[in-house]
């Protein structure tokens, strides 16, 4: 089959002008998600809380990025920004249905936009199904930093990854991590800890450290608002939300406020606080765990690795197919739509009171209950999206995760001088 090559065709549109004050001496960085396939993916995922954008932001059945879109984009997003590094991260959906060329025009169009003395990177996030020798040879060739999505041996990963026929896809993604160790790809595992696998954390880690061998794990806890369908984060109503530690807290319940494939908050605790005895036991220095060194470099005052451990949040983005801009990757509702990169530069609407606004939102509406607590440094009432408790004094806006937070923390703290005594040079 013939591959059809994509052209080098002017923008079609004129790019608004970028109006916000640009201070000399200042620095402008944000990073922005891209959905160049929007909401379409090619398997079907139980925990998946992206597939039903597509209903939601009335999405065409096959959403694609045109050209003249993916060029408006690119110019604004190194126009708008005066780091030496711009990093560019494509996400969906699934990226990789856009296929290699469209990825070409990326290059050459990153190339054509980008300021002297500027380094442009890039990450691509998929599940790796549909990764080959020609899309390795591409990505190894352009430095990608490829996220793989897997969550533990087989019969753990299987249980909720699966494809549109409803197949494990287990096998495919290990073939697609042999292929990205064969062309020296640098790859991190996107395992998310879910309400079944957080029950057999060593099994999760030591599958994942040994048998995949990334070059970072990430761990992201599966949880969902049993609304996130109908309704957008911070737009329920307070008077459903329950208390922690209520059985409408917990997955599983008749009444939870939750999916039930939902990871409950104590085995997030536990899930953690499990692996990191066994990874600072021993593997401390050697494998890279970004919840642990998130944890670590806040512990000791370097700030935050991750968004959700910030004290402000806002310098996230996701933008869609079409050009729509939204204030966060996980907050793709049309309450949180700022604008359409078309009509305005995104520069402007990152940098808008708008979005100013809702960063600033994380730490200013945390209820009483997170402002006293001893772990608040670490942890800043987490993602604005899972605030759907409430405090044991029925304040709204706690975190889903808290008990479970809080039990890591507590266990990390307990290693902090072993910590500071291994973090000294000899």
């Amino acid at each position: 089959m013939r591959i059809l090559k994509m052209r080098m065709i002017p923008i079609q549109a004129e790019s608004p002008p970028l109006r916000s004050l640009q201070v000399q001496g200042q620095t402008y960085r944000y990073h922005v998600m891209v959905k160049p396939s929007g909401a379409q993916c090619n398997l079907d995922c139980s925990y998946c809380f992206y597939l039903h954008k597509q209903d939601m932001l009335h999405q065409p059945k096959t959403p694609r990025m045109t050209e003249s879109m993916l060029e408006l984009h690119i110019k604004q997003y190194i126009e708008a920004q005066t780091g030496d590094e711009i990093v560019f991260s494509w996400q969906g959906g699934e990226p990789t249905l856009m296929r290699v060329d469209f990825f070409k025009r990326v290059t050459a169009l990153q190339h054509k936009y980008k300021k002297p003395n500027q380094r442009i990177e890039n990450d691509l996030q998929t599940n790796g199904i549909l990764l080959d020798e020609h899309w390795c040879a591409f990505l190894k060739k352009h430095d990608y930093l490829v996220g793989l999505s897997i969550d533990g041996p087989a019969d753990l990963h299987d249980i909720h990854r699966y494809n549109k026929g409803g197949k494990p896809t287990h096998a495919k993604v290990m073939h697609a991590a042999q292929l990205l160790h064969k062309y020296q790809i640098r790859f991190n595992a996107l395992c998310v800890v879910n309400r079944d696998n957080s029950k057999r954390p060593l099994d999760v880690y030591r599958f994942l450290r040994d048998q995949v061998k990334p070059y970072m794990i990430q761990f992201i806890p599966g949880m969902e608002s049993a609304q996130f369908q109908q309704t957008a984060p911070g737009h329920w109503n307070p008077a459903d939300l329950p208390k922690l530690g209520s059985t409408a807290a917990q997955p599983g319940t008749t009444d939870s406020v939750v999916t039930d494939w939902s990871i409950a908050a104590d085995d997030w605790g536990s899930f953690l606080s499990t692996v990191w005895k066994e990874w600072f036991a021993q593997d401390f220095g050697q494998v890279f765990i970004d919840q642990f060194e998130n944890v670590i470099s806040m512990m000791f005052g370097y700030g935050a690795q991750k968004c959700v451990s910030g004290q402000i949040c806002g310098k996230s983005l996701a933008v869609e197919h079409n050009g729509d801009l939204f204030s966060c990757d996980h907050f793709v509702y049309p309450e949180y739509k700022l604008g359409n990169i078309h009509e305005i530069h995104q520069g402007d609407l990152v940098f808008s009171e708008r979005q100013k606004k809702f960063a600033y939102a994380k730490s200013s509406t945390l209820p009483e209950y997170c402002k006293q607590c001893p772990y608040l440094q670490l942890c800043w009432g987490d993602c604005p999206k899972d605030r759907f408790l409430k405090t044991p004094d029925g304040e709204a806006g706690l975190h889903y995760l808290c008990s479970g937070l809080k039990k890591f923390f507590y266990t990390v703290t307990s290693s902090k001088h072993e910590i500071a005594r291994r973090l000294q040079p000899h």
